[in-house]
């Protein structure tokens, strides 16, 4: 009789440490679909004034970017301009136009995921 006792333990303790394995699994799982869904903003703040009713426009090869037509920047003062996406994975090159016509000067800008870039195009 005393052998069925320690058998019963053996197995309740299996039983118990089986639970606690799952438990573990579960908040390790959660950590991680947390992480995943913290999204990384990326923002294009560009300096320059193009004069009362005009625009910057923002051209490249990142997400929601095109090289063939511009994407509007946003206006927030009178010669601050701002691009945010937090679909950026990867490094990616711009280039800025004003009205979506005239180009800025020199080479492509590059942008890093994840992070805020000013720049003071020449045109």
């Amino acid at each position: 009789m005393p052998a069925k006792k320690v058998t019963k333990k053996v197995t309740a303790k299996k039983t118990t440490a089986k639970k606690e394995v799952v438990k573990k699994a579960a908040v390790k799982k959660t950590a991680a679909n947390k992480a995943s869904a913290k999204k990384t903003v990326t923002t294009i703040v560009v300096k320059y004034d193009v004069g009362l009713g005009n625009n910057i426009a923002l051209r490249g090869d990142g997400p929601e970017l095109s090289w063939e037509t511009g994407t509007i920047m946003e206006n927030t003062d009178a010669d601050t301009w701002q691009w945010t996406s937090s679909s950026v994975k990867t490094a990616f090159e711009v280039k800025f136009l004003i009205n979506d016509t005239e180009w800025s000067q020199g080479e492509n800008f590059a942008v890093k995921p994840g992070t805020t870039s000013g720049f003071s195009p020449s045109f």
